[in-house]
């Protein structure tokens, strides 16, 4: 059984930054897809950023040149580095496993960002 754990969200003041952290526990291969996803309230959940392996990494458009997405494979731990944030990136943060056909999701993390 794979259970992931986010940790790192609260209230920042717009301008400001944070780091998302997702450590992965169970039976995790190597090879696999990391992400994170975000709902804002009243919306649907979106894609913010993925990493596969430790090297390719894709981020939305909403996010480019903000957030940074890395992983420790060591530690099956994903992070995703928010910066600059707006008022707009408010929601609740997901991370995602993806094994092959299989995906797991964390409980999320909350992220407030005040104007």
């Amino acid at each position: 059984q794979v259970q992931l754990v986010e940790s790192g969200g609260g209230l920042v003041q717009a301008g400001g930054s944070l780091r998302l952290s997702c450590t992965a526990s169970g039976s995790i291969f190597s090879i696999n897809i990391m992400g994170w996803y975000r709902q804002a309230p009243g919306k649907q959940r979106e894609w913010v950023a993925s990493i596969i392996m430790s090297s390719t990494t894709n981020y939305a458009d909403s996010v480019k040149g903000r957030f940074v997405i890395s992983r420790d494979n060591a530690k099956n731990t994903v992070y995703l580095q928010m910066n600059n944030l707006k008022a707009e990136d408010t929601a609740v943060y997901y991370c995602k496993l993806t094994l092959g056909r299989l995906e797991y999701w964390g409980q999320g993390t909350l992220v407030t960002v005040s104007s």
